[in-house]
């Protein structure tokens, strides 16, 4: 096969792996449509929301005898759930989840009446949806294009390594500056951003969007050092581009950042009892400063 034919290999497999990737990840919306007694009902609900303020809840409901309510609670927290009701706006039905902290998750579904009927949404499971701060446009561009090329040039590699005199040095190196730029530069500032920390892979944590970039990035050092050496040079890139096709297959932000509440809430509590505290002192030049709380 041509050199052409080969590129055009690669971006079908890398384009189809990035929108697999996409479509299966936590954070996609979950859409679907539903009946309430003869009417129809079509909702996109929300799994991610960046930035400041509430996450907006919609759903179009053109029936207006149909009411309801959207259901929440902290994800994983021991708590009842919250009530909020939904408020009609021409055709669509809206509410609004609560800010969180980066990494805070909320769990919720949405529950509908018309009459004695009852729907729920979308159908006997909830939704989480994780909070995260605002990434600026550029950084997050920057990442994702060198990420993209990246995976081109792993899968463009490993096709590569099947031909019979394979270029492999110049690839493997474009490969592992565009991961380095991508996922150990870019990567790790997006992640600061959205989640207030710039790296929780191993060996400050399990994320796993952290992880695999890591895994991916050893890898194909180590193809290197094999081309280099002309050790089993084809073989170790084959397996170079094979792992990072699979570990980039992985839904996107799966096993991701997640506050745990329990943390914060004690946090706060030993905070709140300093605050509290009766009287505290404060040495100024030879004398004391007493204020009572």
């Amino acid at each position: 096969m041509r050199t052409s034919g080969l590129w055009i290999l690669a971006i079908l497999i890398t384009l189809a792996s990035a929108v697999y990737q996409r479509k299966t990840g936590p954070t996609y919306p979950v859409k679907g449509s539903n009946e309430i007694t003869g009417s129809k009902i079509t909702y996109k609900l929300l799994r991610s929301h960046g930035g400041k303020g509430d996450q907006p809840v919609v759903i179009t409901v053109p029936d207006t005898s149909i009411s309801g309510f959207l259901i929440f609670k902290r994800y994983k927290a021991k708590e009842k759930w919250s009530r909020i009701k939904l408020v009609r706006n021409g055709k669509q039905l809206k509410a609004a989840l609560p800010h969180q902290p980066p990494a805070g998750k909320l769990e919720y579904y949405i529950e509908l009446a018309k009459g004695a009927s009852i729907l729920t949404l979308p159908g006997n499971k909830t939704i989480v949806t994780r909070f995260k701060g605002a990434v600026p446009l550029a950084v997050l561009i920057s990442h994702i294009f060198f990420m993209f090329f990246a995976m081109l040039l792993s899968t463009r590699t490993g096709i590569e390594s099947l031909r019979t005199s394979p270029n492999l040095k110049s690839y493997a190196l474009w490969t592992i500056g565009l991961l380095f730029i991508g996922g150990l530069i870019f990567g790790p500032i997006v992640q600061k951003y959205a989640f207030g920390a710039f790296w929780t892979g191993i060996p400050y944590g399990t994320d796993l969007t952290d992880n695999k970039t890591l895994i991916a990035f050893v890898v194909w050092l180590i193809a290197l050092i094999a081309i280099i050496k002309n050790k089993k040079a084809r073989l170790w890139t084959l397996f170079a581009a094979l792992v990072t096709l699979a570990i980039f297959m992985i839904p996107h932000s799966m096993h991701g950042s997640e506050l745990d509440y329990s943390k914060l809430e004690t946090h706060a509590a030993s905070l709140s009892a300093i605050i509290t505290c009766s009287i505290w002192t404060i040495p100024v030049g030879e004398g004391v400063f007493r204020t009572k709380k």
